[in-house]
């Protein structure tokens, strides 16, 4: 029987790479979108010509009803759940005295709050066979406390993150749950590019990230959980 992975913010851009690669691996996949339908059904496509089962659906995982529902959409559609790759996580930067209530809610529901819906109603089916995998998309330097005016609500989203996965990884390792996290730096489609602040003088590929991800998601690498891979080329060391 196949493995099934889902990927939220899969129609497009970091997303769509992992969510293509993990069909390369004989995943069948489920894309999620909330309303980037044509794009959707176009990377559902792409996956079905590698071989696997492929389907689409769109929810507001910001809302735990559509984050639920989602999860057991997936498995009532694709008969199970091994892996889940939270990758929706908006970007906003800000000076903080201009922040609003509604950009803090916004920023923090869809990096934080969003992947802990999903993840708890995923985990009585990523338990089941003793094979589970929840990788979640980060930030480069996270793990590092330090001052960010310009994305305080990203930063604290992002650092919570880390400390959940942390939580989780160790509460679920001995179901055969793994919970890790990917932290990018600055992708090829980041909103800002500091060149200049990167040591290899380079932007990250989308495939590096969707490499880190898929080494989190192999068999072979079940006795790592709770850590964080940065793919940053040395940005914010």
């Amino acid at each position: 029987m196949s493995r099934v992975a889902l990927v939220t913010g899969s129609a497009r851009g970091i997303g769509r790479t992992i969510l293509l690669a993990l069909a390369e691996k004989g995943f069948d996949v489920a894309v999620h979108y909330r309303s980037s339908q044509a794009e959707a059904e176009e990377t559902r496509q792409q996956a079905e010509k590698l071989g696997v089962r492929a389907i689409k659906l769109s929810a507001d995982i910001t809302q735990v009803a559509q984050a639920q529902g989602l999860i057991h959409q997936v498995v009532r559609q694709l008969g199970g759940l091994q892996v889940l790759v939270n990758n929706v996580g908006d970007y906003l930067k800000k000076p903080i005295e201009q922040l609003t209530p509604e950009e803090w809610h916004w920023i923090l529901d869809s990096n934080l709050n969003a992947p802990f819906y999903l993840t708890q109603a995923a985990l009585p089916y990523l338990s089941q066979t003793g094979y589970g995998r929840v990788v979640s998309l980060g930030f480069a330097g996270a793990q590092n406390l330090l001052a960010r005016p310009g994305i305080v609500p990203y930063a604290i989203a992002k650092t919570g993150l880390i400390v959940y996965s942390k939580s989780l990884a160790k509460q679920v390792a001995a179901q055969g749950v793994t919970v890790n996290v990917v932290s990018p730096g600055v992708a090829e489609n980041s909103v800002s590019k500091p060149l200049g602040e990167i040591p290899m003088r380079r932007m990250a590929r989308l495939e590096e990230v969707a490499r880190a991800v898929l080494f989190f998601v192999d068999e072979a690498n079940g006795y790592l959980t709770g850590q964080v891979v940065e793919v940053s080329g040395g940005w914010n060391l």
